[in-house]
C-alpha cells in the first residue's frame, strides 16, 4: 500500500499506469509529467495521486472532482468553436504549487487541508452523457492538472471521439514526449499557461520553464489546436523585459498562437498585492504585437479593455468575432475565412474536418 494515506477515497478509484517505464527491481519512473518522478515501492509521485503499490504504478480513474458545462471561452478558446459550450471534468492534484492558484480546492486538494473537495465516482459514459444531454460540443480535462490524469482523459476522449464531441486539455503544460505522444491521436485543443518566463520562478512553482517551452513546441509540431494564457501578476511577472520575451518566444513558434494575457485577482495564498489593472493588460498586448502576434487577447477584465476581446483579421483588420468577457455578440466569417479580404484566419471556426 501507498506510505502516506491520502484522507480521499481516491487510492481506491485507480488503475494501473500506461504512462510509466520499469526500473530496477520494482522501482518505477513515471512519465506523466515534467518532473519524471522516480518512485520506489510506497512513494507517491510529487502530484500525490500516482503511486508506486508494490512495482505496479497506479492511476487516477472513474472519477470526478468537478463537472460544469462552460462557455468554451471561458477555458479561453477564442479560435475554436466560438460561443459553445465545453462539458469541463476535473479530478484531484496538481504538480505545481502555484500560490496564487484559482482551482486549488482541486488542484491543491491532496496538499492542503483547507480544501474539501472529494471525488465522485463517474464513467466516461457518464461524462459524455451530460455533455449531450446540456448541449456541449467539447469535452475538457480541467481544474486539476489534466497531464498526471492523463489515463483517465484518454479513456474520456475515446468514449468522446464515438459520439462526435471535440476534446481539448487545459493545462500547465509540464509535459514530457511520452505523455504528448500518447495524447496525440485524442486530443484537439489544448490550452497551455506560460506563467512566467523566469527559470527561478518556474521552480518555486515546482516545475521548470524548459520542459513547458517544449511541450509548447511538440503540440504546436503535432497540430493540435493551440492556445496560450498568461496570467499577469502585479510585481511578479508584468515587467516589459518578461513580458517581451513571452511574446517574442510565442511569436518564434508561430505568430498564428493566440496569447491570451488575463488579469489576476488576489487568491488562495497570494494576497499581497492587488488587482491587475487594465494599462497592465494592454501593455502586454502592445508587445505581443510587437514581438509580430496576430492574435492577442486581453482577459478577465469584461468590457474594459479596448476592443482587445474581439478578432480582427490581421490582414485587413475586419472585425470578425466581437465578444465581452465569455460572451459572443457576433462572429462576422464566411467559413475560416475574412468576409472582407478572403485571408485565412487560423482556427476551427465551424468544425474539425
Amino acid at each position: 500500500m501507498p506510505s502516506k494515506t491520502i484522507p480521499h477515497n481516491i487510492d481506491s478509484l485507480t488503475r494501473p499506469a500506461d504512462l510509466v517505464k520499469n526500473l530496477d527491481g520494482k522501482n518505477l519512473l513515471c512519465t506523466a509529467c515534467g518532473h519524471l518522478c522516480k518512485l520506489k515501492p510506497g512513494q507517491r509521485g510529487v502530484c500525490k495521486v500516482r503511486f508506486n503499490m508494490e512495482g505496479t504504478l497506479m492511476v487516477p480513474f472513474c472519477y470526478s472532482a468537478g463537472l460544469q458545462n462552460d462557455p468554451i471561452e471561458k477555458k479561453p478558446f477564442f479560435h475554436a468553436l466560438p460561443g459553445s459550450l465545453a462539458m469541463s471534468f476535473g479530478m484531484l492534484g496538481c504538480d505545481f504549487r502555484c500560490a496564487y492558484c484559482q482551482n486549488w480546492f482541486t488542484s491543491q486538494s491532496l496538499k492542503d487541508e483547507a480544501s474539501t473537495v472529494r471525488a465522485i465516482p463517474i464513467s466516461a459514459g457518464e461524462i459524455c452523457d451530460q455533455a449531450l444531454q446540456q448541449g456541449s460540443t467539447v469535452v475538457v480535462s480541467t481544474y486539476n492538472e489534466p497531464l498526471i490524469t492523463s489515463e483517465w482523459g484518454v479513456e474520456v476522449f475515446q468514449e468522446a471521439k464515438k459520439r462526435g464531441l471535440v476534446t481539448a486539455y487545459v493545462s500547465n503544460g509540464h509535459g514530457t514526449p511520452e505523455v504528448m505522444q500518447y495524447l496525440h491521436p485524442w486530443v484537439d485543443l489544448f490550452k497551455i499557461d506560460l506563467k512566467s518566463f523566469s527559470d527561478k520562478e518556474y521552480r518555486r512553482l515546482g516545475g521548470n520553464l524548459s520542459a513547458v517551452l517544449e511541450t509548447i513546441q511538440t503540440v504546436k509540431d503535432m497540430g493540435i489546436w493551440l492556445e496560450l494564457v498568461s496570467l499577469l501578476i502585479p510585481d511578479y511577472n508584468d515587467s516589459d523585459i518578461e513580458l517581451a520575451k513571452m511574446a517574442e518566444f510565442i511569436a518564434e513558434v508561430s505568430p498564428s498562437i493566440p496569447w491570451h494575457v488575463t488579469a489576476f485577482h488576489p487568491d488562495y495564498k497570494m494576497r499581497d498585492r492587488g488587482h491587475t489593472q487594465v494599462d497592465t493588460l494592454l501593455r502586454a498586448s502592445q508587445h505581443g504585437k510587437a514581438a509580430g502576434l496576430n492574435f492577442v487577447y486581453c482577459g478577465n477584465l469584461p468590457g474594459q479593455v479596448t476592443n482587445a476581446e474581439n478578432t480582427y483579421c490581421p490582414n485587413c483588420q475586419h472585425l470578425l468575432v466581437k465578444r465581452r468577457g465569455f460572451q459572443v455578440l457576433s462572429i462576422n466569417l464566411k467559413g475560416e475565412c475574412c468576409p472582407s479580404c478572403n485571408a485565412d484566419i487560423p482556427g476551427h471556426w465551424l468544425n474539425f474536418n
